[in-house]
This record gives C-alpha cells, sequence and structure tokens, in this order.
C-alpha cells in the first residue's frame, strides 16, 4: 500500500491517509472533499425538485404524496435543507446528526436521500452495536412517517416493508465498507510491523556479528600480543643473550607484531562498514584443525613447552568443527603463557567421525622462580570459550587442582563429516 498511499494519496480517505497516533481531528482529504460535495447536491438538489414537484398539481418525481398541503411542502422542504447542511459535517459527530434528523424524518419526503446518507456515515464510522441502535431507531421513525404521509395507492405495510429493505441495503452497505477499511488498517500496521521487525533483526544481527568480530578480536590478537609479551620478557631477563638469540626474538617479535597489526586493521575495517549489511562484510581466511601443528610449532618458538598429541582417525573434520577446535587450543595455550609461565602445556586431541572431537589441555600450576611477564586479561577468555563451543553444538568444561589446570571440552563430529 506504500505505492499508492505516495501516488494516489488524494484517492483515500482521510481515515486511511491520517497517522493513527494523531490525537486532533482527522482533516478531509481530496476525496472527502469531492464525495461531500456529490452528497450535498444528490441531497439538497433531491429536496429542491421534491420540493417544486409537490407544488405541482400532478407530480411526476413522488406522484405518491400527491395533494401535499403547502404548508407542509415548504416544512418539507425547510426539513431537507437542514438534513443536507448536516451532510458537511457527517463524519464529524455522525451519530448525533443521525439522532437530529429522527424528528424530521417523521414527515420529510425531501430530506430522504441526506437521511439515508446519514444513515450511511454510521455505518461506516461507527461499531455495530451503535449502528444497530440508530438503524432500529430510524425504522421506528419510518413506521411513524408511513402512517403520518401515507402513500396513494400503497398499503401502511407494503410501504413500511420497502422501508425497511432500503433501510437494510443502506446499513449492509456500509458495514462492508466499514469492515473493508479495518481490513486495509490491519494491513498497513502489519506491514509497519513487518519493517519494524525486520529493523530489529537488522539492528540484531549486526549486534552478533560485530560480538563474533570482538570474539575473533581476543583470540587472535591474544594470542599475538601473549608471544610478544614472552619474548619481550625473554629479552629483558637475559641481557646478556647471544646476538644470534637477541636477533631471532627481535625477528619473532617484528612478525608477531606486524600480524597483530595486520589482524586489527582487518577487524577495525569491519567495524567501519557501518550501515553495510554484515553478511555481505568480507572475512578474513579462518584457521582449521590442520594448523594446530604450526599453532604448536609458533608457542614452542616462543619459549613454551608443548606437547601435541593428535589421535585423529579422519582428517575431514567439519570446518566449523575444526575451527572452533583452533580457537580452543589456541586460548589455552594463551592461558598458560599468561598463568603458568615456564609449565608443560600437554595437549590432547582426538576423536573420529560420528564419536564427536574431544580436546584435553592440561598443564601444572606455575612453577616458582620460573622467568615470566605478568599479562594482564579481561578474565573472559574462557567465558568465551565456552559459549563458542556451545553455539557449534559442543560444551567445554574446566577445573584445577591442587597440582593443575585442565581444560576439556567435546564437539560434535557426524558421521558423514558435515556441520
Amino acid at each position: 500500500m506504500g505505492t499508492l498511499t505516495t501516488e494516489y494519496r488524494w484517492l483515500l480517505p482521510a481515515a486511511l491517509v491520517a497517522d493513527p497516533d494523531e490525537e486532533r481531528p482527522v482533516r478531509r482529504s481530496t476525496r472527502d472533499w469531492v464525495v461531500d460535495t456529490i452528497c450535498f447536491v444528490l441531497g439538497y438538489g433531491f429536496t429542491v425538485l421534491a420540493t417544486i414537484d409537490l407544488l405541482q398539481p400532478h407530480p411526476t418525481i413522488v406522484p405518491q404524496w400527491q395533494g401535499t398541503p403547502h404548508w407542509l411542502v415548504w416544512l418539507d422542504f425547510v426539513a431537507g435543507t437542514l438534513l443536507a447542511a448536516a451532510l458537511w459535517w457527517r463524519r464529524r459527530w455522525p451519530v448525533w446528526l443521525a439522532l437530529g434528523a429522527q424528528p424530521l424524518g417523521l414527515f420529510t419526503v425531501s430530506g430522504a436521500i441526506s437521511g439515508l446518507v446519514l444513515l450511511f456515515t454510521v455505518a461506516v464510522h461507527r461499531r455495530f452495536a451503535v449502528t444497530a441502535a440508530i438503524t432500529a431507531v430510524t425504522i421506528a421513525t419510518n413506521a411513524v412517517f408511513v402512517g403520518v404521509r401515507p402513500e396513494h395507492n400503497t398499503g401502511y405495510w407494503e410501504g413500511l416493508i420497502w422501508s425497511v429493505v432500503i433501510i437494510a441495503i443502506i446499513v449492509l452497505w456500509g458495514m462492508v465498507v466499514r469492515s473493508r477499511r479495518q481490513l486495509v488498517v490491519s494491513l498497513r500496521d502489519r506491514a509497519d510491523r513487518a519493517e519494524s521487525e525486520q529493523q530489529l533483526r537488522v539492528a540484531q544481527a549486526r549486534v552478533l556479528e560485530r560480538t563474533r568480530i570482538a570474539r575473533e578480536m581476543h583470540d587472535v590478537l591474544a594470542h599475538r600480543i601473549s608471544l610478544l609479551s614472552l619474548h619481550a620478557g625473554a629479552l629483558e631477563v637475559r641481557p646478556d643473550a647471544a646476538p644470534a638469540e637477541v636477533a631471532g626474538a627481535a625477528a619473532v617479535i617484528r612478525a608477531s607484531a606486524h600480524q597483530a597489526l595486520q589482524d586489527l586493521r582487518e577487524v577495525i575495517g569491519v567495524l567501519r562498514e557501518g550501515e553495510s549489511d554484515p553478511a555481505t562484510a568480507p572475512e578474513r581466511p579462518q584457521p582449521t584443525i590442520a594448523e594446530l601443528s604450526a599453532l604448536a610449532d609458533e608457542s614452542r618458538a616462543a619459549g613454551v613447552r608443548v606437547r601435541l598429541d593428535l589421535g585423529l582417525e579422519s582428517s575431514d573434520v567439519p570446518e566449523l568443527t575444526g575451527r572452533t577446535a583452533y580457537r580452543i587450543v589456541q586460548e589455552g595455550l594463551t592461558n598458560a603463557r599468561k598463568h603458568a609461565p615456564g609449565a608443560v602445556v600437554n595437549v590432547a586431541v582426538g576423536g573420529a567421525p560420528g564419536s564427536g572431537l574431544t580436546i584435553e589441555i592440561r598443564n601444572p600450576w606455575p612453577i616458582p622462580g620460573a622467568a615470566g611477564v605478568a599479562l594482564p586479561g579481561a578474565g573472559t577468555g574462557l567465558v568465551g570459550l565456552a559459549e563458542r563451543a556451545t553455539l557449534a553444538g559442543g560444551r567445554l568444561t574446566h577445573w584445577r587442582t591442587d597440582a593443575e589446570f585442565s581444560l576439556s571440552a567435546w564437539l560434535p563430529w557426524p558421521a558423514g563429516g558435515t556441520a
């Protein structure tokens, strides 16, 4: 309906064009002015023609009321004029105008068209109970009218039945128009709600995407920066190291810093996309389980003693499961570097299609006197890992004993190799 409302707004009634939240009276639309003008012309035109015809010796428009006294004809004309003038305010006070027309309806002939228009307006703009009450009053008024001004060659009951039939047709027509307008309004409200819900879904998708990017940034940068801190700490505690060792550590620091800056640049680039659709944003290549060996070698190069045991019966690990496993191992190694420098980290990854993928990471408590640098942390790494594992359909637990810290995870690995 949006196109019609914009392009053909003047063809719609004011009740459909107006803002439903507006409390002030609705102004007439162009269509309302045209319809009101036509109704007034028909109502008052019939009043004038019926009055002129009743003043003739042999009426042709209303011959059934031939011989009406002239004083009654002129009184009828005044009543018809008042009813026709009331048509200009029929939308603002439909019920009161319809009730006010009942005394005039006891005797007026020339105001018949205007009276029917007022009844039609009540049926369009008011609920059924009100319409039914006004209709009953109108039928009672017509029952009196048929007795006060009987038609020639027509019996009382015949005239009353025809009046009831005409009233019923007018009321049913108005109810049909009202139901159609209510349908249009409900469809418009439904479309507005659907648009609002769509905007909400887009906003939620954007928040979820930014949360995913923040989690990815935490996993990647925490790993890189912990390596940087570890190498820098080693240089700090060993100022007399051989030039080759210093050069090697400096090269690792430079490479890790470069990679960290590259990762940070990519993440910030995505965040600066602003209102773009997150689904269409470019995504950096994601690690897989095949890169666990390289991850362990990277940590060994930084001086961390890592024992990696890959007991996989198949290399066909689903992409989501492999990526989640990589992040879990990465965060486990980062935590070990932060909280247990110098300790041996045992990483065991195993599983098979159909039974799932298991990850076990264990390291003893920090060795007293071990060289290390205290690394700051937000304390949410394990919480993020647990959420990541849950989203992948698995579970993650961690605990500590008097001697060591343990982290265990299980991830789904369907028999078909897909997830």
